[in-house]
């Protein structure tokens, strides 16, 4: 199998992504099945936020994703959304099977760009419409597909119990994240470089 140039460790990026969505859409689950290639059947209700990191090659840079799990509850939010600041990429889950899940994806979006600071128009997000393995679904892939085109926002059906697309969009997420991280220092390099006035013309000394 041919090789990849190699990772160039030099260059290595530290991204924090955060999940969030509400109570039990399965984002615990998501986050293990990703990280850890296993399905987490503990039901119990993450209070406010837990971290999980994985190490990636993306382009052949190597990045150190932070991924942020968040409680669901509505209690929670306002400590939730303390959470928010500093994210290079967001996650938005909802769960096919609950409608109201799916419905309150603007509040979560909403709420998540009024508190990112500085805000992107186009901050990496990326929707989750999870356990696509459960035959009783309450909300159809045309309806999500429809809602994240709209707001030009990738749109992925997931399985955390089967582990269906889930590492595609985390890695879909990370990509456009590291994007945004180069185009954002960039940006900032070109802006510090100052240019100097002209010498002003040397005394002689004598």
């Amino acid at each position: 199998v041919p090789q990849g140039p190699p990772m160039d460790s030099s260059k290595k990026v530290d991204l924090k992504l955060i999940i969030i969505g509400a109570l039990g859409v399965g984002k615990t689950s998501l986050l293990h099945q990703y990280v850890h290639k296993t399905f987490y059947e503990d039901y119990r209700t993450t209070l406010g936020a837990s971290i999980l990191t994985k190490v990636v090659a993306v382009d052949n840079t190597p990045l150190k994703l932070q991924i942020w799990d968040t409680g669901g509850q509505e209690r929670f939010r306002s400590m939730v959304s303390t959470f928010y600041k500093g994210s290079d990429g967001c996650m938005l889950a909802f769960d096919v099977t609950d409608r109201e899940s799916f419905e309150s994806l603007e509040n979560w979006r909403d709420d998540f760009l009024e508190k990112v600071i500085p805000r992107e128009l186009d901050f990496p997000m990326v929707v989750l419409g999870n356990k696509i393995d459960i035959c009783d679904r309450q909300v159809s892939e045309e309806l999500a597909s429809a809602w994240c085109k709209d707001k030009a926002i990738p749109y992925f059906e997931v399985s955390a119990k089967n582990g269906v697309n889930v590492a595609q969009a985390f890695e879909t997420l990370a990509k456009q994240a590291l994007l945004t991280h180069n185009e954002l220092l960039e940006s900032y390099l070109t802006d510090s470089i100052k240019l100097t006035p002209c010498d002003e013309p040397k005394r002689s000394c004598c």
